[in-house]
């Protein structure tokens, strides 16, 4: 599997440093240790794109919910540096998936797993996680996919 995206946030990482730009080197060196870990933890060589992917969907709920908690705090300095990151990590999260297309995957996995009733519901999101990985809200699939298994069976 490719790591092209991890291979992307390195060399952005190198411009910034280029460019002098304090604070987007810093969000972005947050990202590349967050990835080291997991290649540490699980002990891989390199992290491919899917994982990446899941990795930084974490960075970015996880800082929402700290965006929730500084603005009730009024922490705005640190909310805004939150938000910062946001904007960061997201720039290297794919196009996300529109509800038509994300009804044709789910139709396909549907498909190709046999799935009848709520039993089949690992399956369906096995082969379904992959291919939506970043691109929609696990939970709202999730979702979707029990509420058709649910009317089918």
């Amino acid at each position: 599997m490719s790591d092209a995206l991890k291979q992307r946030i390195v060399e952005d990482m190198k411009a910034a440093m280029r460019a002098r730009d304090k604070e987007r080197l810093a969000a972005i060196r947050l990202i590349t240790a967050a990835l080291k870990q997991v290649e540490v933890d699980e002990r891989l060589a390199s992290i491919n794109d899917v994982r990446t992917l899941a990795v930084l969907q974490k960075m970015l709920k996880q800082r929402r919910d700290s965006i929730t908690q500084y603005t009730e705090a009024n922490r705005q300095d640190l909310a805004d540096r939150e938000a910062y990151e946001v904007a960061i990590i997201e720039s290297y999260m794919p196009e996300p998936l529109g509800d038509a297309e994300l009804e044709q995957l789910i139709e396909a996995a549907l498909a190709d797993t046999g799935a009848e009733s709520m039993r089949d519901m690992g399956k369906v999101m096995a082969k379904l996680k992959d291919r939506v990985q970043g691109r929609a809200d696990m939970g709202a699939v999730s979702a979707k996919v029990k509420n058709r298994l649910a009317s089918s069976g």
